[in-house]
């Protein structure tokens, strides 16, 4: 059972790059005001999942109290040279110059998306809980990820059906990671407390390094204390999430 709720985590994660379809019927301007909004949520939806349930959960399982924040530094670090070496940096707003790097794009991100499918299949091994708060946190960071990434393509010359199947092609490799993560962590002893604090680490950079700044350039006040309210909705909904479901 646990397996099939991974896999439908997993299939609904990649079924988020379709998003950008979606951004085709707005005017800029809008999306634009829509974007910095679901950054802001997905910001708070990371933190507050690194925080309260993964690294939580991961203490659980380790006997060594110094385990889990030294994984959750190896998690920070590794996302880090995955970005800086492997993954073309998203672009949330504007044209990027990426007409040679379309394709470096989609290998970056396929690698990307198949990590966090390691991640789902390893937390529903876990706890479904644990494996839907991640899933939920996951899908919160894709959204605006690939609303990135299909203009991105768009930008590197792709049409926008071309641009949809490829964006899909490398959202699915979540699958084929979930079914690898679910695998190790059934055979593996220590696989899945380890990939959890590593998890945690990958989120906290991805919030801090990748969304929170896109936060600080808001430079209207107004619309940037909205970007920090809906911050702390993410977080607080991630704390509800924990209250409600403790284990």
């Amino acid at each position: 059972m646990n397996f099939l709720w991974a896999l439908g985590a997993s299939l609904a994660v990649s079924l988020i790059s379709l998003i950008g379809i979606f951004s085709l019927l707005l005017k800029e301007k809008l999306l634009s005001r829509i974007l910095i909004l679901l950054i802001g949520f997905s910001a708070g939806g990371l933190l507050g999942g690194a925080f309260l349930h993964l690294l939580p959960e991961s203490l659980e399982y380790s006997h060594d109290y110094l385990k889990p924040f030294i994984l959750v530094l190896l998690g920070f670090i590794i996302f880090f040279i995955l970005e800086k070496y492997l993954y073309w940096r998203h672009c949330h707003e504007g044209k990027c110059e990426i007409h040679a790097f379309t394709y470096l794009n989609l290998i970056g991100d396929g690698i990307h998306n198949f990590i966090d499918g390691l991640i789902i299949g390893t937390s529903f091994v876990v706890d479904i809980n644990i494996g839907i708060v991640t899933t939920f946190a996951i899908i919160m960071h894709e959204i605006p990820q690939e609303l990135g990434d299909f203009g991105v393509l768009l930008y590197g010359g792709f049409s926008r059906s071309t641009a949809l199947f490829f964006n899909f092609l490398s959202a699915a490799t979540a699958i084929l990671g979930t079914i690898v993560g679910y695998y190790f962590a059934h055979r593996v002893g220590g696989f899945s407390s380890a990939l959890l604090p590593i998890a945690a680490g990958g989120f906290i950079y991805i919030a801090a390094c990748d969304l929170i700044p896109e936060l600080h350039k808001q430079p209207d006040l107004r619309k940037a204390s909205v970007s920090f309210l809906i911050f702390l909705l993410g977080v607080g909904l991630m704390l509800w999430l924990k209250i409600a479901q403790p284990h």
